[in-house]
């Protein structure tokens, strides 16, 4: 069984016309501190700081834990080979169990959670999911897994759907990016899942691309603009925003589903993080409300929205 350890990046040859890399794979050692910061950046005068600032802390934890963290397996070789042959993807959330590697990553997000500053109700709602029995947590697991989060237990889901950030984003990192293959409009090639939002990118080599941002294990894609993540139909596509912001989040409309799903300029704004700003832009889809456009992005610290 492989083990996890560094990310496995597929170089751009420098000098040459690139295309766009497929994907780009997530690397542990920075992505939850640099979301932290980023998360502090867009709280200071914000309506929703205290929040911003809550989400910060977390993320600051999600990217302590992983150190004590002990190492998780991969599928094995003949799985991958599998999942490339048939279109599907290699870490599949749908077919997930939870592990013991998964569970310490949960023991102690909750532990280190316990001393950060937060808001009342989600200083009750760790404290729900701390004194959960395994039973209850494994529920908990698969409900964020399948998006069918309960409701009335949205708060203690949050902390559950973190620690399976960490756990993802951990193993997506050690695979093989030039492996990966396209699994179906809307899902993630690594583990399936839906995205929080897509980016307009300014890197070398994809400059002017468009990558959707995996809600699970953060792995980025690239998809055609011009075309709704949801449905696949580039038809009826159009694009709303907050008067008189800065026009780096938008969100992106079909008028075929009648979902939107927001797409952020990275090109014009590299510190943009997908799940920051999807959080830090909830206005918009509070504007949203009244179009009649369901929201479409997954974010694990947006339940009900």
């Amino acid at each position: 069984m492989a083990k996890v350890s560094v990310p496995l990046h597929e170089p751009i040859p420098i000098g040459d016309v690139a295309t766009p890399p497929f994907v780009r794979l997530p690397d542990p050692a920075t992505f939850f501190k640099v979301r932290g910061e980023r998360f502090r950046t867009l709280a200071r005068g914000h309506q929703l700081e205290p929040y911003l600032h809550f989400l910060a802390g977390l993320a600051d934890v999600q990217h302590r834990i992983q150190s004590e963290l002990p190492d998780a397996d991969l599928p094995d070789p003949e799985s991958l080979r599998r999942a490339r042959e048939f279109g599907m993807p290699p870490l599949d959330r749908s077919r997930f169990t939870a592990d013991p590697v998964v569970e310490s990553a949960l023991q102690k997000l909750l532990a280190l959670a316990a001393a950060a500053d937060m808001p009342p109700a989600a200083a009750a709602a760790l404290a729900r999911v701390t004194g959960a029995n395994d039973l209850l947590r494994d529920a908990m697991i698969r409900s964020v897994l399948d998006v069918s989060i309960p409701f009335e237990a949205l708060a203690e889901h949050a902390f559950v759907a973190a620690a399976l950030q960490v756990h993802f984003v951990r193993l997506a990192a050690c695979l093989d990016a030039a492996a990966l293959v396209p699994v179906g409009d809307g899902a993630c090639p690594v583990c399936g899942s839906p995205p929080t939002a897509s980016m307009v990118v300014g890197w070398l080599g994809a400059h002017g691309a468009r990558y959707c941002g995996c809600s699970l294990c953060g792995t980025l894609w690239n998809y055609v603009r011009i075309k709704c993540i949801l449905c696949a139909s580039t038809k009826g596509i159009a694009y709303k925003e907050v008067e008189g912001s800065p026009g780096t989040v938008k969100a992106e409309t079909c008028t075929s589903c009648r979902g939107y799903v927001k797409i952020m300029q990275q090109h014009k704004d590299p510190a943009v993080d997908i799940v920051a700003d999807d959080v830090a832009s909830l206005g918009l889809d509070l504007l949203m409300r009244d179009t009649g456009f369901r929201r479409g992005g997954v974010n694990a610290f947006l339940l009900g929205y």
